[in-house]
């Protein structure tokens, strides 16, 4: 059924989170945001709480609604979306140039869906890195599912501060995660620290692009929504993120928006004006009936109370991508590929 599997109803929504915390739980992430009193400075004081907070109570969702891999992706005509995410992903491991027995690091690696598939096209031993323990916890199942658990694994840490040697890994990569850091001259600094000399790191970021204005009354409120539905401190430009990259001492191979060129819209699983069978729960008439089977699921206290709550967040969050998308001031595929000299 569409709710129990967004709901987790077995575990609690996170896992983590008791049932019985979770309007609370929501609340305080709230209070992060613009919309509810927060800023950025708080966001940014408070990002390990903030990030947790969202992956307990959203992670359900995303699983329900996305799969296993929680990106978006350059798409052809006449891919589904499931192919394009599997596609994105071997065209990272290509531009690394993975090998067998190459030790890899996946920077936010969520419950691992990149990972695996990664792992498997590539024939290296991956490290997840992730801050949130349900995350974890779901990841470590699903490898033994795919009997990967011996060959990659997961560890639990902040990556502005990794819990591994100088020089320890022979290729890093990060998916629409480090968005996710405070600040992004930190984040970059940690990964060219455990990063082996004359290996690459590569990223897809979340960036807000060339077109976006910050005086613009309309693409603020697009930002701020942005942030809110997505537990990010701070979009940042590309612009931005280049800099720090090489402000680090990461040589740049080459650097791409690839939002710019994807034949199809990246945004088009979320916008509700489109229908697809294949993927009906993302449409407005799926969106329909889950958010009213959750309201009346929670009015009859079936489910914990917040969990619309974190249903309307989530919604919020696709408002906002598809709005962002549609202008052209946001991309969630600013493409990078980097070098640590020797």
């Amino acid at each position: 059924m569409w709710i129990s599997g967004a709901l987790n109803l077995d575990s609690g929504v996170g896992g983590k989170i008791k049932k019985e915390d979770i309007q609370s739980a929501v609340e305080q992430y709230e209070k992060y945001h613009t919309s509810y009193g927060g800023d950025e400075e708080s966001r940014k004081a408070n990002y390990s709480d903030m990030v947790n907070k969202y992956y307990d109570l959203a992670t359900s969702f995303y699983e329900f609604g996305w799969g296993e891999s929680f990106h978006f992706a350059h798409r052809w005509k006449g891919e589904s979306l499931h192919e394009s995410i599997k596609r994105h992903e071997h065209f990272l491991a290509l531009q690394l140039g993975l090998k067998p027995g190459m030790k890899v690091l996946d920077v936010g690696c969520g419950i691992g869906g990149p990972l695996r598939e990664i792992a498997r096209f590539s024939s290296t031993s991956i490290t997840g890195l992730n801050i949130n323990e349900y995350q974890i916890s779901r990841g470590s199942e699903l490898n033994r599912i795919a009997r990967l658990d011996k060959s990659c694994d997961f560890v639990k840490a902040d990556f502005m501060k990794m819990p591994f040697y100088d020089d320890t890994f022979d290729a890093i990569y990060a998916i629409e995660a480090t968005c996710h850091a405070p600040d992004v001259v930190g984040c970059y600094k940690e990964i060219y620290r455990v990063l082996k000399p004359g290996q690459y790191f590569a990223a897809y970021e979340w960036c807000m692009t060339d077109h976006f204005n910050p005086n613009n009354e309309s693409h603020k409120k697009i930002k701020a929504d942005i942030e809110l539905g997505n537990g990010l401190p701070d979009v940042r430009t590309s612009k931005e993120c280049l800099e720090a990259l090489k402000f680090v001492g990461f040589e740049v191979i080459w650097e791409k928006d690839l939002a710019a060129d994807s034949p199809l819209p990246w945004y088009l699983p979320l916008d509700t004006s489109q229908f697809s069978m294949t993927s009906i729960r993302l449409t407005a008439f799926g969106r329909f009936i889950t958010r009213n089977m959750i309201k009346t699921l929670e009015f009859l206290g079936i489910v914990p109370e917040g969990i619309h709550r974190i249903s309307a967040i989530l919604e919020k969050a696709a408002e906002g991508l598809v709005a962002g998308g549609r202008m052209e001031i946001c991309s969630p595929m600013y493409f990078f590929l980097v070098r640590k000299p020797l």
